[in-house]
């Protein structure tokens, strides 16, 4: 079996939207207008922290896929002043959030208990608003939203392989510069934080056996597996991974901003950026390089996400164990080929209702466990009734 990521085609039903004239779909998508269609033809479930989970139209997977999103779109209008990661959400918001995550993992773990068979994974995409609405590349709906997607390994196993140089594996050069300057003090850095339910793995330990992924990235193994994750210490210390890692970029791209620059206002870990990166040779350096491209190459100034854009997720390893892993995102990739799975949705409606009552059968229940905690109340959609 030859290793490498891979690149599936998924089927899905055309969504009945039609964009405005002389709007672009990516504006369109962020509109009250659309979130209003994405509750009444997908929505599953939602809760007075304004938290929908909804069935994926455009899907990674036919097997299960779901995500919640947290529908600030009627109290927010302006798209790019919405909450996009975990750090911005209120307490109240987040403690819900964190518990919808943990049974909606664990309703996963015990519908697909075998890792050989199955790839689970569980994670969010950072969208901030880094780039003008308009330009490619940028997300579709600019609201914080976790993906939950379970794919099968024997689907996997006969897709095709996919070129390492799609530029949906990639994130314009950054890992790679990443790799090559910057991995020894990144680690050295996260390493100050204080964990205990999270261990670090090395990298030939997280990879999967079918593709590769991920590839050189700072991974940990969740000590006690699914009964950790029921415990709000394990999510604590997700917060300080993702804080960690805005640190770390934040850090690098103000370096890369303004030569010499200082610890970033609105810092973590300050006196861990002090002492361990902005008196660091490699990292430094690394800036210089970045920044002078940036001086140089106008294309590639464009392209920087100058605030720190991520992918962090949770998934099942070959050997069953649950990981976390977090990367610096590129441009508009999914969270997906973080593990090395391209997915090229094809509109086939056909195709798609003939998975479509399986899925829809599996979500459902997965509502009903999610309203016997408390954490919502069901959605009527003229594909599936409230209770």
């Amino acid at each position: 079996m030859k290793v490498g990521p891979r690149e599936i085609e998924v089927p899905f039903r055309p969504i009945p939207l039609d964009v405005p004239e002389g709007m672009k779909p990516n504006e369109f998508f962020n509109s009250p207008e659309n979130l209003n269609d994405l509750i009444n033809n997908n929505g599953l479930l939602t809760n007075e922290e304004d938290l929908l989970l909804y069935r994926k139209a455009l899907g990674h997977s036919n097997e299960f896929d779901c995500s919640i999103i947290y529908n600030t779109s009627q109290s927010i209008l302006n798209p790019l002043g919405r909450p996009v990661r975990r750090t911005q959400l209120p307490e109240k918001v987040k403690s819900v959030w964190n518990r919808m995550n943990q049974i909606i993992i664990g309703f996963m773990l015990e519908h697909y208990p075998d890792p050989k068979k199955h790839l689970i994974l569980a994670g969010e995409a950072s969208l901030d608003s880094t780039w003008p609405i308009t330009s490619p590349g940028v997300p579709s709906i600019r609201m914080l939203h976790n993906h939950f997607i379970v794919f099968d390994k024997e689907v996997l196993k006969n897709a095709k392989l996919t070129d390492t140089s799609n530029p949906n594996l990639t994130d314009g050069g950054q890992h790679s510069l990443f790799a090559a300057y910057m991995q020894d003090v990144y680690l050295e850095f996260l390493s100050s934080l204080d964990l205990e339910i999270l261990r670090p793995m090395p990298s030939n330990a997280s990879g999967l056996e079918l593709t590769g992924y991920p590839q050189g990235l700072p991974s940990w193994e969740i000590l006690g597996g699914i009964e950790s994750i029921k415990n709000i210490d394990f999510w604590k210390e997700y917060d300080l991974v993702l804080k960690g890692f805005l640190d770390f970029y934040r850090s690098f791209f103000t370096q890369v901003s303004s030569r010499n620059s200082g610890v970033p206002s609105n810092a973590y870990f300050p006196k861990e950026i002090e002492k361990i990166l902005l008196f660091n040779n490699c990292f430094l350096s690394a800036a210089k390089k970045v920044r002078d491209k940036c001086i140089d190459d106008a294309r590639f100034a464009s392209s920087i996400r100058w605030q720190p854009a991520f992918k962090q997720l949770i998934y099942r390893n070959d050997e069953g164990k649950l990981v976390v892993t977090i990367s610096q995102n590129s441009i508009g990739n999914a969270i997906t080929e973080l593990l090395g799975v391209v997915v090229n949705r094809r509109p086939d409606a056909e195709a798609y209702e003939k998975t479509e009552p399986e899925l829809i059968a599996k979500l459902l229940k997965l509502r009903t466990r999610l309203i016997d905690a408390d954490l919502g109340y069901g959605i009527k959609t003229k594909y599936w009734d409230k209770e």
